[in-house]
């Protein structure tokens, strides 16, 4: 077989049967394309040097992460020129007039293998240590009150983000405005819930207004750190102008940035191969880690219990040391003089004396035992909390994906009937237009008919009988 290149590229139609059946082997089932990522696997079964490897990939083009059917086959010959020692280059191609060589990658059959290989581990899932998340950012949330004083309608947060050195005031309703943007353009990620925006009935007479906002303010700060350190939040504009933004109308600027982006899933080209990563047991993958994740938020949400009251404890003990202090102070310091009938007036001041003394050491229990709530409610509970959070974040994920699925699946039903219903009646209108023809034809002949018995019937009756005249 002969083989004709113009410019280093291979005419299509004159290429070995073994390219064919690679490239069938590797390609997407849903286009004419193979993916770079199964390109470079191909790569690795060449045996070839990293140089080599190099040279091959900087003469093969690839746009938007895929190559063309002509660009495997131009890979493919100089993988073959490579292995017989040759320096790959378009100027082989070129000069070749005989049968390209066929490269030495193993049965085409085999090949396959490489695009079945858990694509999860290169485009779906991300690796990131936990010390790389962090550095990303780390978002402070202060409470700015109004001179008023606490109240919901007044409160305000200053935002200050370590990675953009800067500080933003935000209320509640912004981070509402935000929250339900990340969730339109994010619809198939983990996204973090909010806290409440006002306290729940029943809840008024075990928790004061104060002591919610502070937990509401703890919830935003662990909400907006989710968020600054997700791998592609981070990145996002969203995040940055809400982060950055020091105009009067953030909410604005945020639904305007999100209609210059749209959704996410709409624009990534992992979508259009949503199929090639799903296994084929996907529904029960899917069911049982929804269930996993729900058993695990709910233990992990009794030992947050349990931390919290093991901090609330630490807290009301550091008080009960505190004060019997004060009481031990109290008698230590009275000068209260004795009667001449009491104990010793010497006695008693040594007494007091110790007294005294022993209440500074409670209150040095106190600070300790202060201190300790204090890491165990910042240290156990708030982390506890903090992945208590993302857990939920997973838990609303799976449910706006059954939501949805169960909202296509209505919506191909619906489509579905209506075509059926039109299919019917496509197939019934041709018998309903023969039946309108003939009915018509029918009328036409009845009305001869009356015409011709009109006169004789209008003789049986006198004056006509009601009966108009023959037209």
């Amino acid at each position: 077989m002969t083989v004709r290149t113009m410019a280093g590229e291979i005419n299509e139609g004159s290429v070995p049967a073994y390219y064919r059946e690679v490239y069938e082997a590797i390609r997407c089932r849903t286009d004419e394309k193979v993916q770079v990522e199964v390109f470079q696997r191909l790569l690795q079964r060449t045996d070839l040097s990293k140089a080599l490897l190099g040279q091959i990939a900087e003469n093969v083009d690839s746009t938007d992460g895929f190559l063309s059917k002509l660009s495997v086959y131009k890979a493919l010959a100089l993988i073959a020129f490579a292995q017989q020692g040759k320096q790959p280059s378009p100027k082989l191609l070129e000069n070749c007039i005989q049968e390209l060589p066929k490269p030495q990658l193993g049965e085409p059959r085999d090949l396959s293998a490489l695009r079945m290989q858990p694509a999860q581990e290169d485009v779906l899932t991300v690796s990131q240590t936990l010390d790389k998340l962090l550095a990303r950012d780390t978002v402070k949330v202060e409470l700015i009150p109004e001179k008023k004083g606490l109240f919901l309608k007044h409160v305000e947060y200053q935002l200050t983000s370590q990675r953009y050195k800067i500080s933003v005031y935000r209320r509640y309703s912004d981070f509402d405005v935000f929250h339900e943007i990340l969730l339109q353009r994010f619809a198939y990620r983990v996204v973090p819930a909010l806290p409440p925006k006002r306290m729940l009935k029943g809840v008024l007479t075990n928790v004061s207004e104060r002591d919610f906002i502070e937990g509401r303010r703890r919830a935003l700060g662990r909400f907006i750190n989710l968020v600054a350190r997700h791998p592609f939040f981070s990145e996002d504009e969203l995040i940055k102008t809400f982060l950055t933004f020091s105009g009067s109308d953030v909410q604005t600027k945020l639904r305007d940035s999100y209609k210059k982006t749209g959704d996410e899933f709409m624009t990534n080209r992992i979508a259009t191969l949503a199929k090639e990563y799903l296994p084929a047991d996907i529904q029960a993958q899917f069911s049982t880690s929804r269930e996993l994740i729900r058993n695990v938020h709910n233990s992990f949400n009794k030992l947050r219990d349990r931390a919290e009251r093991m901090a609330e404890r630490s807290k009301e003990n550091a008080t009960d040391l505190l004060q019997f202090g004060r009481e031990l102070s109290t008698l230590g310091s009275d000068a209260s003089s004795l009667p001449s009938l009491a104990s010793s007036q010497s006695t008693w001041g040594t007494l007091r004396q110790s007294l005294k003394s022993l209440s500074v050491e409670f209150a040095v229990l106190s600070d300790k035992a202060a201190q300790q709530g204090t890491r165990e409610e910042d240290d156990v509970v708030e982390k506890l909390n903090l992945f208590l959070d993302l857990l939920q974040s997973y838990r609303d994920l799976c449910e706006r994906h059954e939501k949805g699925v169960l909202h296509e699946h209505q919506r191909a039903l619906h489509k579905y009937g209506m075509m059926k219903r039109q299919m019917m009646s496509a197939s019934v209108q041709p018998k309903e237009q023969a039946s309108v023809e003939q009915l018509e034809s029918r009328i036409v002949q009845m009305g001869a008919v009356w015409n011709e018995l009109q006169p004789k019937l209008g003789c049986l009756f006198g004056a006509n009988n009601g009966l108009k005249p023959p037209i």
